[in-house]
């Protein structure tokens, strides 16, 4: 096997900034779900003032995607809302967790970055819950079911100011009030090629032997940032617990598309889907210009996490 498990699209990107029916400047971060017969695409957009709003698109076959003519979720003029995301709402990920669709995305305003949280039942709806943070957090994802009668969420605290850039982990029993946070990995465990930063990148996939997380990892070069994406395997009843995850990176950015664009070097994934076959298909940002997708096997990455990762501790 390549050191990559996954296998590209061949006509990557699947959507572009010329693909959007209105004025704008970027689509990238996407976030991805199935309901009922389609797959739902959950586009991040930013427009010609270089804010972002979010746009809904759909797709039988996971690839061609009709996208809405106008957005869905936009910054909110709600006074408990709008001093939070009066520069965006960015970097969305969709969860399903008994029945209800949650969304969680990162609010953008002059005073940092926040978790927000959001739910529908239908596509058509939008409610928002709770800015879920303070700031600076970001990287907000939940998992599709309740452990020990709690929700439970990913986060990612920091990483501005020089400080620390470690993915966390919180419980919730509402979705509005959460603690007994806890660091589940730190953004040096997967050495080099995560050095600077590291959050949580798609929902977890449960499988037989543990819940399935994909992260990306950021390293500083002399030239500037590179984003990669890692794998790691968590406990089912205790997912604070990491049995194993990758050495190395699993998804870097290659292709031109991934390498040239508005922000050069960069694969960010948002939504990743397991179909009947075992095959996970990752949906990603390339370069904060388009969107791309790419495909594995899950058990390739499940035996990467467990056959990698003897004496790496994820806590330092």
């Amino acid at each position: 096997m390549n050191r990559s498990p996954f296998e590209r699209y061949y006509k990557n990107p699947i959507i572009k900034r010329t693909d959007i029916p209105y004025p704008c400047s970027s689509v990238f971060n996407a976030a991805v779900c199935k309901y009922k017969n389609e797959y739902i695409m959950l586009l991040r957009i930013e427009d010609l003032e270089g804010k972002s709003h979010l746009t809904l698109a759909r797709s039988l076959d996971g690839i061609n995607f009709d996208i809405d003519k106008k957005p869905w979720i936009e910054p909110s003029g709600n006074p408990d809302y709008e001093p939070y995301e009066r520069l965006g709402v960015e970097d969305p990920r969709i969860t399903l967790v008994d029945g209800t669709y949650y969304i969680t995305y990162t609010a953008f305003g002059p005073y940092g970055v926040r978790i927000g949280i959001g739910k529908t039942t239908n596509f058509k709806k939008f409610e928002r819950i709770c800015l879920a943070t303070e700031v600076d957090n970001k990287d907000g994802i939940l998992f599709p079911e309740k452990i020990d009668d709690k929700y439970v969420m990913v986060t990612r605290p920091g990483g501005l100011g020089g400080q620390r850039n470690d993915i966390w982990m919180a419980f919730s029993p509402d979705l509005t009030y959460w603690g007994k946070s806890r660091v589940l990995m730190h953004h040096t465990s997967g050495g080099g090629w995560s050095s600077g930063k590291i959050g949580a990148s798609t929902p977890p996939i449960k499988t037989k032997k543990g819940w399935l997380l994909f992260y990306h990892g950021v390293r500083q070069t002399g030239s500037g940032r590179i984003y990669r994406v890692g794998a790691m395997l968590l406990d089912l009843e205790k997912p604070y617990i990491i049995k194993g995850y990758s050495k190395h990176f699993i998804l870097g950015p290659e292709e031109p598309y991934e390498r040239i664009g508005d922000v050069p070097n960069v694969v960010f994934p948002c939504g990743a889907i397991l179909e009947k076959d075992n095959k996970i298909k990752i949906y990603y940002g390339v370069a904060d210009t388009a969107i791309a997708m790419a495909t594995a096997d899950m058990e390739d990455i499940i035996k990467l996490c467990l056959n990698s990762s003897e004496n790496q501790p994820a806590i330092a």
